[in-house]
């Protein structure tokens, strides 16, 4: 089981973030990355919006970061540990834009980026971005087929409906091949074809547990999938939000689980089909309090998961 390092303070939504948090600060985390990086943690994932209306405020908190810019600058911070996303937004983003600032980043890591795409829910987000809320998954496909051809052709080229270029050059190509690791975030049929097709991972949101295993047997029976190595992503603490960040009681979420507990979950979400994982937040008071729980976590919890 691979284990992404919870970065405090990378979101503020009422279900999961602890009081403590919001006074993290942007070089606090850079300390907390290094850590993670120097213990073994195996990713740290940044979740995206750009703007959120106030009527959504009191469930998603104001506070998000631009994905991969906090990726690339998280990645010159530290050495080996991979960067994600949880998740980019893919129809609000120009996909050249994006293909080029992912590959850049990539490049200067040594390979190190992965993304995790979604098409988005907050519809005020997208109107006032000027961006087609019902069309968002049709733009997502060509958007994804256009940075695929970006970063794997020699000679790029693509005619669509949101997105057409040709005799273009495109470098540099990501540093991973064929390219950066790409995941697909969402639980719609939609985004488990588009996982099937594309992807080489899935983080599960609003799918149940226990409806997992059978999701992934969805995915990989799909006519686009060719039997690559996939990942499936399911936090501890996932299951207490729900959809438009509402707060859901999860008791094998909660914070400050002891060992046995954490371990006897992950356990069984391994059973499920997941790879990846995370432990939810603990009611700590402050930073150097975090740390000491997240090297517990690494050198404690990771040793007795599959």
């Amino acid at each position: 089981m691979k284990l992404v390092f919870n970065l405090p303070h990378m979101l503020r939504i009422k279900a999961m973030s602890q009081p403590w948090e919001a006074s993290v600060t942007g070089a606090d985390q850079t300390r907390m990355a290094k850590c993670a990086d120097e213990w073994g943690y195996d990713m740290i994932a940044v979740p995206e919006h750009f703007v959120i209306p106030n009527e959504h405020v009191e469930l998603s908190g104001p506070h998000w970061l631009q994905s991969t810019v906090a990726q690339a600058y998280l990645a010159g911070a530290t050495s080996n540990i991979k960067l994600n996303s949880c998740v980019t937004v893919l129809p609000l983003q120009h996909p050249i834009v994006l293909a080029k600032s992912l590959a850049t980043a990539d490049w200067m890591s040594g390979g190190r980026m992965m993304v995790t795409f979604g098409v988005g829910w907050l519809k005020p987000e997208f109107e006032l971005l000027g961006v087609p809320f019902h069309e968002r998954g049709r733009i997502a496909d060509e958007y994804l087929a256009a940075i695929v051809e970006l970063w794997t052709s020699e000679s790029p080229s693509y005619q669509g409906k949101y997105v057409s270029f040709d005799d273009v050059a495109f470098e540099p190509k990501p540093v991973q091949k064929p390219h950066l690791p790409i995941w697909i975030g969402g639980d719609a049929d939609g985004a488990l074809r588009r996982a099937a097709k594309y992807a080489s991972g899935w983080w599960s949101f609003l799918t149940p547990p226990e409806q997992i295993a059978e999701r992934v047997n969805f995915i990989k029976s799909q006519p686009d999938y060719d039997g690559r190595a996939f990942d499936v992503v399911h936090g501890l603490g996932t299951g207490r939000v729900g959809e438009g960040h509402e707060v859901r009681d999860d008791p094998h979420g909660r914070p400050g689980m002891n060992a046995a507990e954490i371990v006897d979950r992950l356990g069984w979400l391994a059973e499920q089909g997941v790879t990846v994982s995370a432990v939810p937040l603990p009611p700590v008071r402050g930073v150097d309090e975090y740390l000491d729980y997240a090297q517990w976590v690494i050198e404690e919890i990771k040793p007795q998961v599959p």
